[in-house]
């Protein structure tokens, strides 16, 4: 079964108490992390958007621009039926697909919850080449780093990924600071997510027909369709 979502996903990241929260020290040793809301409240953000421009918000893609087929997929980092997805049918959909020339992939976010904006806020941290690396880890290690009740142990987990993927703390906290940023992707994914009718996760767009979850097989099968296969 899909993950649900519901649309109004701008006023809940924000209402869960902020765009962002980070977790801070006071630069004693040993101090204990607090967490400052950088976002008091929706009406807050929505007062911030309207003095500045937002950043652009890019589709991550993989493929071929030039590609027969797109497949669009929507997906959350802390949606567990996503995370089987990627597990079991993504990476034959790229090496059968994406890599050969056949499908373009573009790749958009939804946020169900604070932890699932942090997690991508980190992913693009690490720009192109490292995006859909860090996503993968994302997935393959949800269990682990989205477990706690805790948003700073949340946070901290996420940079151990970071980490993972060369990134520095510094780089990691400047992004995950960037509440702009994440008023422009929570933004863009309602924008995108209204106009192509998407209410759960995963959500395949492939040539514009909707589709749900589905086996490799079910997929394979769809695209050789569109291919004349």
């Amino acid at each position: 079964m899909a993950r649900k979502l519901g649309i109004a996903a701008l006023a809940l990241v924000l209402a869960l108490g902020g765009a962002v929260w980070l977790s801070q020290t006071d630069g004693r040793a040993g101090a204990a992390a607090s967490l400052v809301p950088l976002a008091a409240s929706a009406q807050e953000a929505a007062a911030g958007a309207e003095t500045a421009p937002l950043p652009e918000v890019r589709d991550m893609v993989l493929g071929s621009e030039d590609a027969p087929v797109t497949v669009i997929e929507y997906a959350s980092y802390t949606c567990p039926h996503c995370a089987s997805f990627h597990g079991n049918v993504f990476k034959d959909l790229k090496s059968n697909y994406i890599d050969t020339g056949k499908v373009r992939f573009v790749y958009r976010e939804v946020y169900f919850d604070r932890y699932g904006l942090w997690a991508a806020m980190l992913a693009r941290c690490g720009g192109d080449t490292r995006y859909f690396g860090i996503s993968s880890m994302l997935f393959e290690q949800q269990r682990e780093w989205a477990a706690s009740d805790d948003p700073a142990a949340v946070v901290e987990n996420l940079k151990k990924i970071g980490r993972t993927a060369g990134m520095d703390d510094a780089t990691m906290q400047a992004c995950l600071q960037d509440n702009a940023m994440a008023q422009a992707m929570v933004a863009a994914y309602q924008t995108n997510a209204t106009a192509d009718g998407v209410d759960a996760t995963p959500t395949l767009l492939i040539d514009g027909e909707k589709h749900g979850n589905m086996s490799y097989a079910d997929l394979a099968k769809l695209l050789d369709a569109k291919l004349g296969g």
